[in-house]
């Protein structure tokens, strides 16, 4: 008979393990936030740019945050060089190499149109680029990736009401529209008129809300954007009637622990705050990297840390993966056939196929 796991939890098979093969949905990915320092360096040299830094290890040790408007500082001066299809299929077939490696079979990727029109890149450029990569993903490395064209909340209306006209004649590619960049001081109802057209046109709504900006950018979202999804969302629990809310209508919401740990939510309490989302809570909450070269994790590492602090196991790690489904916009079919291959891989793990063993330590964290 095994010994009991050293978390408490009977699993049999390696949570480690079990994290690793169980397949995910990742929700919540920045497709300019997985810029490697050394694919940054590359680029610059392959377009005749001056790079940002004067070498890897100098770019790495300027990703020390104070908060989010410090890291999209950092951010955009990284995507200056991404300029051609090439950079933009080279950037994002490497990001799907590495989601791959965690088991990820669907990803619904922001990208930020706003960012490269600012630095001479036509819509087209990028678009044709990340969707080469995204076809040579599904064939090559069986991961089902789409679109989410996303408009930047520090600039004005107008300014995304001009990327969405861009953006609308290439609508068959996106699965939906979003808001990100700096929340204080940009509230959701600032871009009602942008969402609004984007859904007569057909398109789904997922908005940033709730990250930095108070549980009332997440009521915004809800009620003038008629968001979807909600992306972030942690501070939804400074509102109880929120969470509730949150808990009858089953919004998703997807969730970035590094990031949150990295950007300083909640600093000295995270772990607390984010048991409220996720252990008993009943939310519809989904794990993801958010910006994954910045941040010191792609999603397979996210899951490791939120099962490490709050002393998940098997259960509750193949629950989030179920959700990580059931938050995306398959189809409800293909939603269902994923949770019955997690359901049996949690069962055949429970049942002891594989050393007892909980998550490993040393894994490199810091709480």
């Amino acid at each position: 008979m095994p010994s009991a796991p050293a978390n408490g939890h009977d699993e049999g098979l390696a949570l480690q393990d079990f994290i690793r093969a169980v397949p995910k949905a990742e929700l919540h990915i920045h497709i300019e936030g997985s810029l490697e320092p050394e694919m940054m360096m590359h680029l610059a040299a392959r377009n005749g740019l001056t790079p940002p830094y004067a070498g890897v290890e100098e770019a790495r040790a300027a990703y020390d945050f104070r908060d989010l408007q410090s890291f999209l500082d950092l951010y955009y001066k990284g995507c200056e060089v991404l300029r051609t299809e090439a950079d933009f299929f080279d950037l994002c077939f490497a990001y799907l190499k590495r989601a791959a490696s965690d088991n990820v079979k669907r990803t619904e990727i922001f990208f930020d149109p706003q960012t490269h029109l600012a630095n001479g890149v036509p819509f087209e450029t990028a678009l044709n680029g990340l969707l080469k990569a995204l076809e040579v993903g599904r064939s090559q490395l069986d991961i089902d990736g789409r679109l989410i064209c996303c408009f930047l909340r520090h600039l004005s209306e107008e300014s995304a009401l001009q990327a969405l006209e861009q953006a609308l004649p290439h609508k068959s590619h996106f699965l939906a529209v979003g808001l990100d960049s700096s929340e204080v001081g940009n509230p959701p109802s600032k871009f009602e008129r942008v969402m609004a057209k984007a859904r007569e046109a057909g398109l789904r709504i997922v908005a940033h809300a709730g990250e930095e900006g108070p549980a009332s950018y997440v009521w915004e979202a809800l009620n003038l954007l008629q968001v979807d999804r909600i992306d972030h969302g942690v501070r939804s629990i400074e509102d109880s009637a929120l969470m509730q809310h949150l808990r009858d209508k089953q919004v998703a919401l997807t969730v970035c622990p590094l990031s949150n740990l990295k950007l300083r939510v909640y600093e000295g309490c995270l772990p607390d705050k984010l048991r409220e989302l996720v252990v008993g809570s009943g939310l519809l909450t989904t794990v993801n990297s958010d910006d994954p070269a910045y941040f010191g994790g792609y999603v397979g590492r996210n899951y490791e840390w939120l099962a490490k602090v709050l002393g998940l196991g098997i259960k509750e790690v193949a629950e989030l993966a179920k959700n990580s489904f059931k938050g995306s916009f398959l189809a409800a079919a293909e939603v269902e056939a994923w949770c019955v291959t997690i359901d049996k891989l949690a069962a055949e793990a429970l049942a002891g196929k594989g050393a007892a063993a909980g998550l490993s330590e040393g894994l490199g964290f810091r709480v």
